[in-house]
């Protein structure tokens, strides 16, 4: 999933946050232990799978996963950036060319992360469609690009909750980007977030309707995407806290 070129990148970037400094015999390299945390991420496998493929014990490996997901945490504000690393015009251009749906710089909704049932709290965790998650909200634009996550918040939590109290919603309040984005209905309307018509009539409300969607389909695509490539989503089997960390991990990745 990684070439030689881009693991060789992910080294020179993580090598100082992950290497060990020890006097004592056969520690692990930093691009054993990113390997190690990249295998683990693709497949979800359990950690002892991982250990017997690695030649490494279970502990080894949970300390690698843990260790890189920290570290790449650290660079989350570096790699996903808010409306995108490119001139927020192209971003528009980019969405309008989808279905003519002018002034759009991002695509919104909530996915669940399942998890294993926490001791703390645990019925905070358990969503509607009941079992334990991790409700994440993620913003793309139409590369499929993620340029903004919030990974924080317990499955039973919803979307608009989630929208309402993060940081990205108070900079639109505050008048700080010059665009619009798209929600589904899980969301409220407001000046800066535009979701469906409930009930569209014909003309100008079934066509507004029908570019939203389209539109918007890309943010499916994305969670989609980030779901296919780190198989660990599936089912993460750590506490809440190292969970968030891991999806936050991945979508840096």
């Amino acid at each position: 999933r990684f070439s030689a070129q881009s693991i060789i990148y992910l080294d020179n970037i993580l090598r100082p946050y992950i290497t060990h400094v020890t006097h004592r015999g056969h520690a692990l390299s930093s691009l054993h232990i990113i390997c190690i945390a990249l295998r683990f991420l693709a497949n979800g496998s359990f950690l002892y799978n991982i250990g017997d493929a690695e030649h490494v014990s279970k502990a080894t490996v949970c300390r690698a996963v843990r260790n890189v997901t920290v570290a790449l945490k650290r660079l989350l504000y570096s790699f996903v950036v808010f409306p995108g690393h490119r001139p927020t015009r192209f971003i528009k251009e980019g969405c309008h060319k989808i279905a003519g749906f002018p002034g759009v710089i991002g695509c919104t909704d909530g996915t669940h992360i399942p998890i294993i049932a926490p001791s703390v709290n645990e019925g905070d965790y358990v969503n509607r469609k009941s079992f334990h998650s991790i409700k994440v909200q993620i913003i793309c634009d139409a590369a499929n690009i993620i340029t903004n996550v919030e990974a924080k918040w317990p499955g039973s939590v919803h979307d608009s909750q989630i929208f309402r109290e993060c940081t990205l919603s108070t900079k639109f309040g505050h008048g700080e980007f010059t665009g619009y984005l798209l929600g589904d209905r899980g969301y409220p309307c407001l000046p800066y977030l535009l979701t469906p018509y409930p009930d569209p009539e014909p003309g100008p409300q079934q066509r507004y309707n029908l570019a939203n969607c389209r539109t918007r389909a890309r943010i499916e695509m994305t969670i989609g995407m980030l779901k296919a490539r780190f198989q660990c989503l599936q089912r993460l089997r750590v506490t809440p806290e190292r969970a968030c960390d891991i999806i936050v991990a991945c979508v840096i990745l």
